[in-house]
């Protein structure tokens, strides 16, 4: 336990946290109004050090001209911001730092239990009634009121419109037989005798009576004629539509939860 001369020299020294960051100048004391004993000083912090944060001078040390805290720089300037009442710290205010510098709170020392080391009478009153002071507080930071907020995340699911792929349309020609059957005409010779009449005798003794002769005819036939032509025959084209499926989606959501520890009623 530090005397109080050895805290006394930390006045107007520079303090640093654990973890050797800057913090700002030590500007006041603090003593405990029934032992005498250093309990608190207060660091200039915020900016241009404007702003008092208590710290507990227990643990606390001299490095030379170096005062070292043993709670980092984070710690101290998150420190709950106290009222003070003239020069002395309240019971309420000082459970408080107690309890965000995660140190046990002696109930029973009394009320005003410290008061500023400036060789003042450090006896004042001011007892917190038993009612304000069963009303909740914030002891691990910054005071907010008398009740926490659970809260706890939900998923918000939307839709967004994306590119999954590409459709597309193209036109090719291939080559296939097809068969048709087509009814073609043939012209064949055909021998044909007939006896001499009198109707065709004329026609018949017409010429030498004994000769040589050759007759003739052409033939046809018919013969297929294959074309072709192009005709429509449809029309294709692309579109979309649209379908509706279910689809499940999954997502870590955190909730906060509220637990009470000694004794207490459930109440809602």
């Amino acid at each position: 336990m530090l005397s109080e001369a050895e805290a006394g020299r930390m006045i107007g020294n520079t303090a640093y946290g654990s973890d050797g960051s800057k913090i700002g100048k030590v500007g006041q004391l603090y003593l405990d109004d029934q032992t005498g004993q250093p309990e608190f000083i207060t660091v200039n912090t915020g900016l241009f050090g404007k702003s008092e944060t208590f710290v507990p001078v227990e643990n606390a040390s001299m490095d030379g001209d170096r005062v070292v805290l043993p709670y980092s720089k984070d710690k101290i300037k998150d420190a709950p911001s106290v009222d003070l009442d003239g020069d002395h710290l309240d019971e309420a205010e000082e459970r408080r730092l107690y309890g965000y510098y995660g140190r046990s709170y002696d109930a029973g020392a009394g009320d005003d239990r410290h008061g500023r080391d400036d060789g003042e009478d450090s006896s004042a009153a001011g007892r917190e009634s038993f009612a304000d002071a069963s009303v909740g507080h914030d002891t691990s930071g910054p005071e907010t009121d008398d009740a926490m907020t659970r809260s706890e995340e939900r998923l918000d699911v939307s839709t967004t419109t994306q590119e999954a792929g590409r459709a597309r349309l193209r036109k090719y020609v291939t080559t296939e037989m097809e068969t048709q059957t087509v009814p073609v005409r043939k012209e064949r010779a055909v021998l044909e005798r007939e006896p001499v009449t009198d109707a065709n005798v004329d026609r018949a003794t017409d010429g030498p009576a004994i000769s040589e002769e050759e007759h003739e005819v052409v033939l046809h036939e018919e013969r297929p004629v294959v074309d072709t032509t192009v005709e429509p025959v449809e029309r294709v084209r692309l579109s979309t539509e649209a379908a509706t499926e279910e689809q499940q989606v999954s997502e870590e959501v955190r909730k906060e939860h509220v637990e009470a520890e000694g004794d207490v009623q459930n109440r809602r």
